[in-house]
């Protein structure tokens, strides 16, 4: 786990240590323990790594790591089945120095060029120069955990790092996207769910996960290619007790293959069923063998899940670490957290996070394995239900009737009357009607100043997908809009700390699983997430797999916000805005809006987050 920066150009009196050095010095979190540079012998390629040691600690897998006198590469990330493709590659004849996985891709690079990135199970951002064809190829993982932000300028200037502030220390422009901008403080989003190349800033764009970069340095040519995709469509026939089975399999390689460090490993815990269903999986794998769990607590919060922590801890011997964050530390610690995150973020929830990887750090536990990703594949969220039953209602009329009656009986709170029997029968035109619902939000939003909004607002970013299945909006959630916002906050907050996470239900093969099973599996007998419960049920106590609240990591923040010193703060964030001509005046007699940070709205506090990124 790594940060890396580097800069290709035909300019050669800008391939210099010290815009390197610029560079990797703004990435020091995320690798405090070593700091390496290189030069080519051109002077038109220049690589910078932070490195943060978590297999093969010795120098032999020490970045830029060179490879058959043509290859240099930087790297951030995990190949977790690199074992397994490195004894494929001996097989054909390749030798290795070190016991790293980075050489291991320059191997599998050298050996099948692109399609190398079909062989990788893991979380990775990597840029590798070829000093034969005087080529930069680089890639990013299929879902996008790790970063990979460039700048690219008519001048034949191409930079990379692993975050933005490393372009902005070599002077290229922070400028804030005003129609990104816009998007987030009346709709909160943070995220273009058109072009998931755009970043928050112009000039600076993003490797969209799943994809792979060429840049021909002589030639001036970029390019850009999607490497893999899910394939919603596809569908298996399967038992639910071979689902179940197959499911296990899956996840417990994938965690198996995560377990693989040179470092102390530990998971984040919050009490609900997919960070408690990676801890049994855990201590079923490691019998015996001590594992630190780590979480954020309320007390005296309704949505505290200590209860459930505490089961989870003493059904299988944890070592538990609690964190308990505050308004006052959210204050204290806000202008770290936007420095850290760069864009824009939704709701205090990401500072729970950032203090469960604080303890972490506090404890010398360097990796952690968590549970994101399963809501978004297994449909999780209740909002899921709407879509379960718009399907079954076109496809399997005697099923919805039998669904629906299980999910009212199991007490499930979910909205169902004529709109969505609409929304069923004309998903084209009820994805129409929420687009515009969406733009008539942001026109009618009387905060913002009238010509801000008509100067920036694109109606082609407020895309809604036309949902005729359940698979339709988790994949939207998986690929397009949804799951790389919360793995953008999950890399910045546990790189802040210099600590790693992994994410064993984002194991390709598992999800590609989880796409092709029939929507009544996901959804079933009242429960969403029903397979894994099913799956779970063993392993777990009942009070965690049938569980039917469902919390999000959420902190008290509407009751943060009542507080005088972030009502304070946000006012001041208001007429930072109002004084850059974005808010009306109007705004500043407003008293603020407390909310929690799973409601719609939370405007007051997208500004309070909007004036410390511009």
């Amino acid at each position: 786990m790594c940060g890396i920066a580097g800069i290709v150009t035909t300019n050669t009196s800008f391939i210099a240590e010290q815009h390197l050095l610029q560079m990797t010095n703004a990435l020091q979190h995320r690798g405090p323990e070593k700091e390496r540079l290189w030069i080519n012998e051109d002077k038109t390629v220049g690589f910078g790594h932070r490195r943060l040691c978590i297999i093969d600690l010795s120098e032999a897998g020490a970045q830029p790591m060179h490879y058959l006198n043509r290859y240099t590469i930087v790297y951030n990330g995990e190949i977790y089945n690199y074992i397994e493709i490195k004894e494929t590659l001996q097989k054909q004849g390749y030798s290795f120095v070190s016991h790293s996985d980075t050489e291991v891709i320059l191997a599998a690079y050298d050996c099948w060029k692109e399609k190398c990135l079909q062989q990788f199970d893991g979380m990775f951002a990597f840029a590798i120069w070829d000093n034969v064809e005087k080529k930069l190829f680089a890639a990013r993982d299929r879902f996008g955990e790790k970063p990979f932000f460039y700048h690219f300028d008519q001048s034949n200037n191409f930079l990379f790092a692993s975050e933005m502030k490393a372009l902005w220390a070599v002077g290229i422009e922070k400028e804030m996207s005003n129609s990104m901008l816009l998007n987030y403080i009346s709709l909160g989003w943070v995220q273009n769910p058109v072009d998931n190349m755009e970043t928050f800033y112009s000039g600076i764009f993003q490797l969209p996960h799943a994809s792979y970069l060429i840049f021909s340095l002589y030639e001036n040519d970029l390019s850009i290619v999607r490497y893999w995709d899910i394939d919603k469509e596809k569908k298996i026939d399967i038992s639910a007790e071979n689902a179940i089975e197959q499911l296990a399999q899956l996840f417990t390689t994938s965690i198996k293959r995560r377990l693989r460090s040179d470092v102390s490993v530990g998971t984040s815990l919050s009490g609900g069923l997919d960070s408690s269903s990676v801890v049994a999986t855990i201590k079923k794998i490691s019998e015996g063998a001590d594992l630190s769990c780590f979480s954020a607590i309320f007390p005296n919060f309704e949505k505290d899940e200590s209860k459930y922590i505490a089961d989870v801890r003493e059904k299988f011997n944890l070592k538990s670490f609690t964190t308990t964050p505050t308004a006052e530390g959210f204050i204290n610690d806000f202008e770290k957290l936007c420095y850290h995150q760069e864009e824009p973020f939704g709701s205090s929830s990401i500072y729970a996070q950032f203090k469960v990887f604080e303890l972490a750090k506090q404890n010398d536990v360097t990796v952690l394995l968590d549970g994101q990703g399963a809501d978004e594949t297994l449909a999780g969220y209740s909002k899921y239900i709407h879509w379960f039953l718009q399907e079954l209602l076109t496809s399997k009329f005697h099923v919805f009737q039998q669904q629906k009656k299980m999910l009212v009986q199991n007490n499930v709170s979910f909205d169902w009357g004529l709109k969505n029997y609409v929304a069923a029968l004309l998903p084209a035109q009820a994805a129409s009607q929420l687009q515009k619902k969406s733009i008539s939000s942001l026109l009618n939003n009387r905060d913002i100043k009238r010509d801000f909004v008509e100067a920036f607002l694109d109606r082609e970013t407020m895309y809604k997908p036309i949902v005729t299945k359940l698979n339709d909006m988790l994949y939207f959630n998986t690929m397009q809009f949804g799951l790389q916002e919360l793995l953008r906050y999950a890399d910045r907050n546990s790189m802040a700390h210099s600590r790693e996470v992994r994410l064993p239900f984002l194991s390709h093969e598992l999800v590609e699983f989880i796409f092709s099973l029939p929507a009544e599996l996901k959804i079933n007998n009242g429960f969403t997430k029903n397979i894994l419960r099913q799956t779970m049920q063993d392993s777990l106590p009942s009070s965690i797999v049938w569980r039917k609240d469902k919390v999000g990591f959420e902190p008290p923040q509407k009751k943060w916000m009542e507080q005088k010193q972030v009502q304070d703060y946000i006012m001041h964030a208001k007429e930072k805005l109002v004084a850059k001509k974005i808010l009306n005046e109007n705004v500043l007699n407003k008293p603020v809006k407390a909310k929690g940070s799973t409601e719609g709205g939370n405007n007051d506090f997208y500004y309070l987050v909007a004036s410390k990124m511009l």
